[in-house]
């Protein structure tokens, strides 16, 4: 079931996300909407409150679905380490039509959950570091936007209010 794209403001997008604390066949319907959820939106990965729920849980594939095998599901994740800076343009589905360069690390190592509660530590570089940390950040109630220079966030909140009052956005 494709489910509806939370935008900004909403303010669940603003909120930290609960820990995930049931791992049962409810969890693994939601992962796999979420899965759909992101397809359809031509996206490499999506959080639960950017779905309306806040809960600290987000998919991630960097293939979009033409790899199964690279389909990542990260449960209660926290960055355990990071090094490195890289400046890429980012978008985000809570922000449709907005892309903007912002700085992340390079690299990461993340600890989580999979969506049977088993923990993993993994490592992320490139594109999957730069994703596991914008989708961690939604958890955390942090928005790309906020990662923005002042210059481009102020630029990019005013075509979004223009677009509000275009019925737009």
């Amino acid at each position: 079931m494709i489910l509806t794209i939370r935008k900004y403001p909403d303010p669940i997008l603003s909120q930290p996300g609960e820990p995930v604390t049931e791992f049962d066949a409810e969890l693994r319907k939601f992962v796999a909407d979420m899965f759909e959820t992101t397809y359809a939106s031509q996206g490499i990965g999506l959080a639960a409150p950017q779905v309306g729920v806040s809960k600290r849980l987000t998919v991630i594939d960097l293939s979009m679905g033409k790899k199964p095998e690279d389909r990542l599901v990260l449960i209660n994740p926290e960055i355990i380490s990071s090094e490195g800076k890289l400046y890429e343009e980012e978008g985000c589905l809570s922000f449709p039509d907005i892309r903007e360069k912002v700085v992340r690390a390079a690299k990461v190592r993340i600890r989580a959950q999979d969506e049977h509660g088993k923990w993993f530590e993994m490592d992320g570089e490139e594109l999957l570091s730069r994703c596991m940390q914008h989708e961690i950040d939604h958890l955390d109630g942090m928005l790309f936007i906020f990662r923005m220079s002042a210059l481009k966030r102020n630029l990019n909140l005013r075509k979004i209010r223009k677009m509000q009052a275009e019925g737009e956005w």
